[in-house]
């Protein structure tokens, strides 16, 4: 019972941590997709940087992690967080604000968690609020900065996609039990792989950019929200499930509203500052219900 405490406020913390890390992500997102860098770039530079601390391991343990969850296990979960998972915000963020890239990609986590967790429990009327409460905070938020302009619109549905694939994935890692560091191992190692065509082929904004924004971006996008961010969710994953690990993300709009007012100057509006507080009620009454049926 102690340990199972120790676990889970492990978990709470490695969540909080996850969340700052989340949030500094998307707001140097867009200050170098808008001045610089491209998609692909930021892509590039996320994987490079996860590489540099998973790739040592993967060669460490003679590809055994990798071959004990299976190439076919491996390229799925790669196809749902790797590669393909940052390439499609990334993408997003061309054509629609940062704060919706921030509130509508965690927003589609926790909603599509939920459903997929009906496959494997029945959810309770409590926690079925707590969710529709998050939904309803977090599309609020995005509320006043809609122009209905085309182009957002296709942003905001790269947003929701990314959240689809990302739910899929920590859905798989919790039905095949596998632990963090091969999960995160194996996307990383297959996300590196296509790296070399990709820079050749793909448009690129590096001869534009600075070293230090190069490198603040490796670090940021790579070691923090490549690597870092992706073993803390996957550690969440197993000690809580994907669906109590997705109940973190509202958190993230709620960060990077704060970061970007003090790094970009942005304030939110009355109407976004309702709905961070809406987003906040229904994330702790949640964990709240959750817990005590737990402790029932």
């Amino acid at each position: 019972m102690a340990q199972s405490t120790g676990n889970a406020r492990l978990a709470v913390i490695a969540g909080l941590t996850m969340i700052g890390i989340y949030a500094v992500q998307f707001v140097a997102a867009r200050f170098s997709l808008r001045d610089h860098l491209t998609a692909t770039d930021m892509a590039t530079l996320r994987f490079a940087g996860a590489g540099m601390v998973f790739l040592p391991v993967v060669w460490r343990s003679g590809f055994q992690r990798v071959k004990a969850l299976g190439w076919r296990r491996a390229l799925a979960l790669a196809v749902l967080a790797g590669l393909p998972y940052p390439l499609i915000i990334n993408w997003g963020l061309i054509y629609a604000p940062a704060v919706h890239g921030a509130a509508l990609c965690p927003a589609s986590i926790v909603f599509f968690s939920f459903l997929l967790s009906l496959f494997q429990e029945r959810a309770s009327y409590p926690r079925t609020i707590g969710v529709v409460a998050i939904i309803v905070g977090l599309l609020l938020f995005v509320t006043p900065a809609r122009g209905g302009a085309h182009e957002i619109l296709f942003g905001d549905l790269l947003f929701v996609a990314s959240g689809l694939m990302f739910s899929a994935y920590a859905t798989l890692v919790r039905q095949w039990r596998v632990d963090p560091l091969t999960a995160t191992s194996a996307v990383v190692l297959l996300s590196c792989l296509p790296l070399p065509f990709l820079t050749f082929l793909a448009p690129s904004g590096f001869h534009a950019a600075a070293g230090a924004e190069i490198i603040s971006q490796v670090l940021i996008q790579g070691l923090l929200a490549g690597a870092a961010a992706m073993f803390l969710y996957t550690y969440i994953v197993g000690q809580l499930g994907s669906q109590a690990a997705s109940l973190f993300m509202p958190g993230v709009p709620i960060a990077t509203v704060v970061v970007g007012m003090i790094v970009l100057g942005e304030t939110p509006t009355a109407i976004q500052f309702a709905a961070i507080a809406i987003m906040a009620a229904g994330m702790g009454f949640s964990a709240m219900t959750r817990r005590a049926a737990k402790q029932a």
